[in-house]
């Protein structure tokens, strides 16, 4: 079971990492853009600290408050979580 939540969460932090970027650069090249609600999905389905490196190398959404304190709530509450289901 530790194995599973490990994975998914690796996935799932690579997914919020990747998505800042290609944001980033769809930012930059004015096109489509994925949507901020979407980004917060990603990091509250287990993505967070890979969003928020994502958010610090790329230098996108920085000026945006609820992503640059919604993120590290949306992160310590994973943690939280994690320890719960890990250590049990």
């Amino acid at each position: 079971m530790k194995y599973l939540i490990i994975g998914y969460l690796i996935c799932m932090n690579v997914a919020g990492f990747s998505s800042m970027g290609i944001d980033k650069k769809r930012a930059i090249r004015h096109q489509w853009r994925i949507s901020e609600a979407t980004l917060f999905l990603i990091a509250l389905l287990g993505g967070s600290l890979g969003s928020i490196i994502g958010m610090q190398l790329f230098r996108h959404k920085t000026r945006h408050w609820y992503f640059v304190w919604g993120m590290p709530v949306i992160f310590f509450a994973e943690l939280a979580l994690v320890f719960l289901l890990v250590l049990k």
